[in-house]
């Protein structure tokens, strides 16, 4: 097993292949090489670039200050612009999840990991949720960091003539999420709050 090792704000991985965010590892000894992701519909490839290293590196992002290390016992579906590092033999695949039901508006791609582990990287703290059986949770779509489970369904509390004609996106978008699993959530920023109660328009987490 790829082991991580987190110090100091940092996630420090062995050589290997890794799928790492963009712009990472942050420093490295050794080289570090960029690779193609193939496939014809990689969901997440906007998000997520794979790096074969030949010695340690180092993975941080300023912006995103807060880790959160996540075993992969059972398939996670992790956020895939939070993701910061994980084994590359430990994705499994990318999916599309709708805010907004039957749209793609506001839509965003979460990468499924099967075994191994994942590292989020979050701009607030997280907290695990875990959910019963017949238990629901509802979680803004900013806030969601990771969940295992079946997929949760988008709901808008309702959608008038203005959400249609103005380019905002409708208000109270909210993520449902069935138990049994576990629910990873941040903090909401103030900014992302005011957007959301206002009405203005969100392009996804």
């Amino acid at each position: 097993m790829n082991a991580a090792k987190i110090d100091s704000g940092f996630v420090e991985v062995e050589a290997g292949s890794w799928l790492m965010s963009r712009g990472q590892p942050a420093a490295f000894f050794g080289t570090a090489v960029r690779r193609r992701r193939k496939g014809w519909c990689v969901r997440d490839r906007a998000a997520l670039e794979q790096m074969d290293t030949t010695g340690v590196a180092k993975c941080a992002d300023s912006s995103r200050p807060f880790l959160t290390h996540i075993p992969c016992a059972a398939p996670v579906f992790a956020v895939s612009s939070k993701v910061l590092v994980s084994p590359l033999v430990a994705r499994r695949e990318a999916h599309t999840i709708k805010t907004i039901p039957m749209s793609l508006r506001g839509s965003f791609s979460a990468t499924e990991f099967a075994n191994e582990w994942v590292v989020m990287a979050t701009a607030g703290r997280t907290a695990r949720i875990p959910l019963d059986d017949g238990q629901t949770l509802s979680v803004r779509p900013e806030s969601l960091v990771a969940w295992t489970g079946g997929r949760p369904t988008g709901f808008c509390r309702k959608i008038g003539i203005l959400d249609i004609l103005l380019p905002r996106g409708p208000r109270d978008l909210l993520l449902t999420f069935y138990g049994p699993g576990v629910v990873w959530v941040e903090g909401v920023a103030r900014k992302n709050a005011l957007d959301y109660a206002r009405g203005r328009r969100v392009y996804g987490v």
